[in-house]
């Protein structure tokens, strides 16, 4: 089976859109403190990108969220591989996530977050999927709504591979 990768946003579109969440984001916690939770891998590039063009101060911290596994479709079991270092306590806390597809992942991820006591809890994703939902999931702030296509690039994957693609492309299997 060969693959081949499509282009569905480019490069200049991420980083237009990204600068404009930075900024909502800047406006919306003026005068405070957000702290940025990184759901790894893919949300890694997203949130560096973000955080760039965020003009408030921001922290940072990261946890590990598996659902997918090698297929191109959710497994529906999540689990954690790795937790926050800091507590969430009393912080302005906005999850960042690469992609928001069946909402599952993300609906246990919010729902164990806020029993950590954060002052406000808020979720942004680069792309957001919502034909493929299936637990409703609160998305604040989208970079993109996409078709039902499987995408790489800007920190997604397909197997490992393609993450580091400056643009959002689509993977198509022969």
């Amino acid at each position: 089976m060969s693959e081949r990768v499509r282009v569905m946003l480019s490069e200049e579109e991420v980083d237009r859109r990204i600068q404009e969440i930075g900024e909502q984001i800047s406006e919306d916690y003026a005068g405070k403190q957000v702290h940025l939770v990184c759901v790894l891998k893919g949300g890694s590039f997203f949130m560096c990108e973000l955080a760039k063009r965020i003009t408030i101060p921001v922290s940072l911290d990261f946890m590990s969220v598996s659902s997918y596994g090698s297929e191109t479709k959710s497994s529906g079991v999540v689990r954690i591989v790795k937790d926050l270092d800091e507590p969430l306590k009393d912080k302005d806390v906005i999850v960042v996530e690469d992609i928001v597809d069946s909402g599952r992942t993300l609906s246990y991820l919010m729902d164990m977050l806020k029993d950590r006591g954060p002052k406000s809890l808020r979720l942004c994703t680069l792309l957001d999927k919502p034909d493929r939902r299936v637990v409703d999931v609160n998305v604040d702030y989208t970079g993109f709504q996409i078709p039902d296509e499987f995408v790489v690039g800007y920190g997604l994957d397909y197997d490992q591979k393609y993450r580091n693609l400056p643009y959002i492309g689509v993977v198509e299997l022969d």
